[in-house]
């Protein structure tokens, strides 16, 4: 009995596919016992003249073009495998080298009050069945329909099918299943046999899976009062004829059987792979409510394969209130401290920048004896000014600087050092009560003291500064006892004068800590007595607006 069952099921495929190929070889007699066939296109449509077995077995290839008379029209024959859009022109008659004669007849359209669908382009996926409709099919007095792939009857292929109510059934779909089918409907139109041959491409496409939502079921924050949007990003595969969909319900009291749409924006789409594509959708809610607290959100993103969804609850966002209340003082603190400790790292600094910069009001001159104390260590021989011939103006300067100071202007021969020149200047042509120490100190004292009363009995401190002058411990005294005043007195004034550019790091690191942090924000001018006339003028011309008025 199991054998029986087994032989069965072992032959009964064989015999379908014999019973389908006697089916298909009985309606295509009723085409070969007659020498006139009768055919109708669609106007646009792609349309292949039939190939016809005669009875010697020879399949007809070539057709040409007759007149009523069965005279033959001058023209190239119609191949029966050529694939041509059919218009109105091609209706007539044609005949084979046989004999056989075929009436053409190209409609402008059929079934037009039809509500069957008219498609003539197919997408089926591969691996899985799939359906050929044969258009509108089941519109008419239909017989029967016999279906082609080229010039081949479907029916004598190799293939698992089915045909069923006009539509062709293919059981596996396959890459090579892709082409043009026609199906040859039998139409009975007064008495004669028509045949309507309609195209049907076909495309086999790869199987498409349901999109994804990578983003599970979430909660997010709202403020109430607010507007706020939902977005849901989906995932899809490639479709031909694009099924992607994505929307966005409110389910009241968290029941999902009752959605309500959400007013949404237009869906924003872009590939990201050869085969797929990634959609967004947004859904906004004006003003968030209680109400909407309540409630769940639902995205639902679908096409032909599935579909997919995730829920969105709302929750309030709770306004933290800590950091007005602690925060923002401990902030402040913070800030208050870090500016108190620079202002502590940095007060000497500041204190010099606003004495020597920011100085208001008169100078008093009450007990003060010298205009400007003048402090340097010579570099240099010591040149007598006034018997060197090279104290002349020189070409470059204009009229007012030179009777500004007329012999302060050195040509590029003179060797006159500026700590021998400028007591000339200050004193010989601006007219300043000068202090020297080795002129107006009498000698004898203590030099500590006597520097500090000098320092005293000067309205202003200039130290010409050197590498000489850096390393001598007398000059640096007097330099740090300027320093001292300064921060003291309101109306004292200091400058410093680099001969030699700024000192280098081992003869700052021997000075001591006021002096190296006072020599960063000091007032200070550069001499450089290789500068050309116009730069040497610029010297003379700052160093006079910056040393005291004279005695009024």
């Amino acid at each position: 009995m199991q054998t029986g069952y087994f032989l069965s099921f072992l032959f009964l495929p064989i015999f379908f596919e014999a019973c389908c190929v006697m089916k298909c070889q009985r309606r295509r007699a009723v085409l070969q016992d007659t020498t006139h066939q009768y055919y109708r296109a669609v106007k646009g449509e792609l349309f292949a003249m039939p190939c016809i077995k005669s009875s010697s077995g020879h399949m007809e290839t070539s057709w040409f073009r007759t007149e009523e008379g069965g005279e033959e029209t001058q023209g190239s024959p119609i191949e029966c495998r050529t694939r041509f859009q059919v218009e109105t022109k091609h209706s007539g008659n044609y005949t084979s080298l046989t004999g056989m004669v075929l009436h053409l007849q190209v409609l402008d359209g059929v079934a037009t009050r039809c509500v069957e669908s008219d498609r003539t382009s197919v997408y089926l996926k591969v691996a899985v069945s799939g359906t050929i409709p044969c258009p509108r099919f089941l519109c008419g007095n239909n017989t029967d329909v016999i279906w082609y792939k080229g010039n081949k009857p479907v029916c004598e292929m190799q293939r698992d099918l089915s045909e069923k109510e006009g539509n062709l059934t293919l059981r596996s779909v396959k890459y090579a299943d892709s082409g043009i089918y026609f199906c040859d409907r039998l139409i009975s139109d007064q008495g004669v046999l028509w045949t309507l041959r309609r195209a049907v491409n076909v495309t086999a496409i790869p199987s498409i899976d349901a999109p994804t939502i990578p983003e599970g079921n979430t909660e997010e924050e709202v403020e109430l009062g607010q507007p706020h949007t939902l977005t849901c990003t989906a995932y899809f595969d490639f479709e031909p004829v694009s099924s992607r969909k994505v929307e966005w319900y409110m389910n009241y009291g968290g029941n999902m059987e009752n959605m309500t749409p959400l007013p949404m924006e237009a869906s924003q789409e872009k590939p990201v792979d050869v085969d797929k594509y990634e959609v967004i959708k947004a859904a906004i809610i004006k003003e968030v409510t209680l109400q909407h607290l309540s409630h769940t959100y639902t995205c639902i993103a679908s096409n032909t394969a599935g579909n997919s969804s995730i829920t969105v609850k709302l929750k309030r966002k709770i306004k933290e209130k800590w950091p007005s209340l602690f925060g923002y003082p401990i902030v402040s603190v913070l800030l208050v401290s870090g500016l108190g400790v620079i202002l502590h790292l940095k007060w000497l600094e500041i204190q010099l920048i606003y004495k020597s910069h920011f100085k208001f009001g008169k100078q008093c001159e009450d007990g003060k004896q010298f205009d400007v104390f003048l402090s340097h260590v010579w570099s240099a021989p010591l040149v007598e000014v006034a018997e060197s011939s090279t104290l002349s103006s020189r070409p470059g300067l204009s009229s007012d600087d030179e009777q500004l100071f007329p012999i302060t202007v050195l040509d590029k021969t003179s060797n006159v050092p500026l700590e021998g020149l400028l007591p000339h200047v200050l004193e010989g042509q601006w007219g300043y009560r000068l202090c020297l120490l080795e002129r107006d100190v009498v000698p004898g004292g203590a030099y500590t003291n006597d520097v500090v009363l000098a320092v005293k009995r000067s309205r202003m401190l200039i130290c010409v500064l050197s590498a000489e002058y850096l390393s001598n411990s007398n000059a640096v005294f007097v330099l740090e006892s300027g320093v001292k005043a300064l921060l003291q007195a309101s109306a004292f004034k200091l400058l410093v004068i680099w001969t030699g550019g700024a000192p280098t790091s081992p003869i700052q690191q021997d000075l001591p800590k006021l002096v190296q942090r006072a020599l960063k924000v000091l007032p200070s001018l550069d001499w450089n007595s290789g500068n050309p006339a116009r730069g040497t003028g610029n010297f003379w011309r700052s160093l006079r607006k910056i040393l005291p008025r004279h005695r009024g």
